[in-house]
């Protein structure tokens, strides 16, 4: 609920607090005292078009705070975390406006857009009268209403979940048939290719061996060339291997009177004669491999060139193609498979459909009884508020299937009819301005439960009308001050009786100045307000007498 509201320098008013509390709270005062001015600051806060006019005169800029109590479970505090504000234990929503019309908005001081502080305005207050009426106006909230009077938000939940399984499904459908429909334009080309990478067969790791091999083949002479002088070097003569031998054997034949100072040297000499000859026969083993045959040079270039000819050809390195060829056969095989897979999305598609045809139309079904409820409902509240001749009336009209949505396949809205046998029509539209306040006074009576909006403002929703059907306001006032809260502003004293408080508005003039400002009453102070009310500037013993008749009475 609204539990403060702080207005600086806004047209009237220099410095005013004040405090609301729960239930329905009156304002009265006479006509030009300032009301307006209220209910414009408390609209700036809202989110409402800022103005210069609205600048105190000689002020540099004006401000308006409004601070709420919400309960944690309310609502609002889930789009406050979506923005990324930290919610505290109370909600204070604020306007600067400067001189030159400019003007900034905040959230819990945090700076915010003036479209976010009119979206989180809608969600706290609703005002009704002279200013642009939100919520129940707007078609788009009377589908929520709807299901919350009829305690069926499970069932609409139920509704979008299977909705948006339905929309996942069809969206799969129609990718698969897109990837299907393209894969059966390339599916010769795929072929062709599978058929040309399995004839190339190519092997993991074979362009480096044969780019090795093809190496050593070009150069074959002169590597046997070198191999064969290597050898000779080796085994010239005596050869290194028998020089080496017979120094072992001379050695040998002495190290016994040495000591064994010459046993390392022997170990060493002994390791050299092993490793000189196991290297003789790799020289001999590297020279018969060595390949001079011009063919198979020819054949391995072949081979070579034409792996990395393919690569070239699909853009990618040698070492990919074989799983290139992989991935084109997994392509082939979707094509094959891609009838029996469709197919299957198809069914799946199908069945999420009629679940959510099923479910959507029972909804349908007990929105429309519902409705019947609702409809039932307000109109037994409009007679009493001089609506009689009028009749409100919930539609709901099947959709096309391209307008289904989330919500199921009704549109629905609640419209009024002010004349007997005049069609329904919107109620923005077809009600006059005394009675627009009445309609959402006789609506808000009736889905007070419903609807997650704290604090309710009726400006003037008395205005035209007196005797009983004023007293039938007011009581409905009260009553809905039960569920929410109530700001009324009023000039009837049979509904200024009804408050649970009551503040005036008046102003004065203070060093050439005027300004407005506003305080709540006690029992005495009211009693005297009510009399004002009732007989205008003189007030008169019978004017008190039937104010404490009034206020007693309710």
């Amino acid at each position: 609920m609204l539990h403060r509201l702080s207005i600086r320098d806004i047209v009237l008013i220099d410095k005013l607090n004040v405090d609301f509390k729960n239930g329905l709270c009156v304002l009265t005062g006479e006509t030009g005292a300032g009301k307006s001015i209220l209910l414009d600051s408390l609209g700036l806060a809202l989110g409402a078009r800022a103005d210069s006019g609205l600048v105190r005169h000689g002020s540099e800029k004006g401000s308006v705070s409004a601070e709420f109590d919400l309960p944690h479970n309310h609502p609002f505090w889930t789009l406050l975390e979506e923005q990324d504000i930290e919610p505290e234990d109370t909600l204070v929503l604020r306007r600067v406006v400067n001189a030159d019309g400019r003007s900034r908005a905040y959230i819990n001081d945090q700076p915010v857009s003036v479209s976010l502080l009119k979206q989180a305005g809608r969600a706290l207050v609703e005002i009704h009268g002279q200013f642009d009426t939100q919520g129940l106006l707007n078609p788009v909230t009377h589908r929520g209403l709807l299901d919350a009077f009829g305690n069926l938000t499970t069932l609409a939940a139920q509704t979008k979940s299977a909705f948006r399984t339905w929309q996942k499904l069809e969206k799969e459908r129609l990718e698969a048939e897109a990837a299907l429909e393209k894969a059966r334009a390339d599916e010769e080309y795929l072929r062709h290719m599978v058929e040309e990478l399995s004839a190339l067969a190519p092997q993991e790791g074979e362009e480096e061996d044969l780019a090795a091999q093809r190496q050593m083949m070009m150069h074959g002479e002169k590597l046997l060339e070198g191999l064969k002088q290597a050898h000779g070097d080796l085994t010239a003569n005596k050869g290194v291997e028998t020089m080496m031998r017979n120094a072992l054997r001379h050695l040998e034949r002495i190290s016994e009177k040495a000591e064994g100072k010459l046993d390392e040297v022997i170990e060493v000499l002994d390791k050299a004669s092993e490793y000189t000859s196991m290297g003789i026969q790799a020289l001999e083993r590297a020279s018969n491999d060595v390949d001079l045959d011009p063919r198979h040079l020819e054949a391995v270039e072949e081979r070579l060139f034409a792996l990395r000819a393919a690569a070239r050809k699909h853009d990618v390195p040698v070492t990919e193609l074989p799983s290139l060829k992989d991935k084109f056969e997994a392509q082939l095989n979707a094509v094959e498979a891609g009838d029996s897979a469709l197919r299957e999305l198809r069914e799946k598609e199908q069945q999420a459909r009629n679940n959510f045809t099923d479910i959507a139309t029972k909804l349908g079904d007990q929105r429309r009884a519902v409705a019947q409820k609702l409809d039932g409902a307000v109109n037994g509240e409009l007679s009493p508020l001089k609506l009689g001749g009028a009749t409100f009336g919930t539609t709901i009209e099947k959709l096309d299937q391209a307008d289904w949505n989330e919500t199921g396949c009704d549109k629905i809205a609640f419209e009024i009819s002010t004349n007997p046998g005049a069609p329904l029509g919107p109620i923005a539209k077809v009600a006059s301005g005394g009675e627009l306040s009445r309609f959402m006074l006789a609506l808000k009576v009736v889905l007070a439960a419903a609807d997650p909006i704290p604090t309710l403002v009726f400006d003037e929703v008395d205005a035209g009308i007196g005797g009983a059907t004023a007293a039938a306001v007011g009581e409905r006032l009260g009553k809905l001050a039960q569920d929410v809260q109530v700001l009324v502003v009023t000039h009837s004293p049979q509904v200024g009786a009804r408050g649970n408080h009551h503040l005036r508005v008046s102003k004065a003039e203070h060093g050439g100045r005027v300004t407005s400002t506003i305080r709540p009453l006690d029992d005495e102070e009211r009693t005297e307000e009510i009399a004002r009310m009732i007989s205008g500037e003189q007030i008169t013993l019978e004017a008190r007498a039937a104010a404490d008749t009034l206020l007693n009475a309710v």
